[in-house]
């Protein structure tokens, strides 16, 4: 069963709804931040503690889901048919498709 390309859509797309927090937390770093600075985005402007809160509060969500993210899918990527880049960039975009859900229905 794990030969084919749908169980790896189907474990990153169960994988992508929790995920969205941590992505959520990393567009909150970046747009506060680097992309502020860059003039890209417009810093909230409530925030004024600096990166370093966000960072030790954010961090360890993120981190914990790029594990969890990574324990599921080495398996899986070892044992489908797919190549090895067709299948990071299956895992990668389904792990974005409800994050992307989100965007579009805002």
């Amino acid at each position: 069963m794990a030969r084919r390309w749908y169980t790896a859509l189907g474990v990153n797309l169960l994988l992508g709804i929790p995920g969205v927090v941590p992505l959520w937390m990393l567009w909150y770093i970046a747009s506060n931040w680097p992309l502020a600075e860059l003039g890209l985005t417009v810093r909230e402007p409530t925030e004024n503690d600096g990166v370093m809160p966000a960072l030790v509060l954010c961090g360890p969500v993120v981190l914990l889901f790029a594990v969890l993210w990574w324990l599921a899918n080495r398996p899986l990527a070892e044992r489908t048919a797919l190549t090895a880049g067709g299948y990071w960039l299956l895992s990668v975009l389904a792990t974005l498709l409800p994050t992307a859900a989100l965007f579009a229905n805002s």
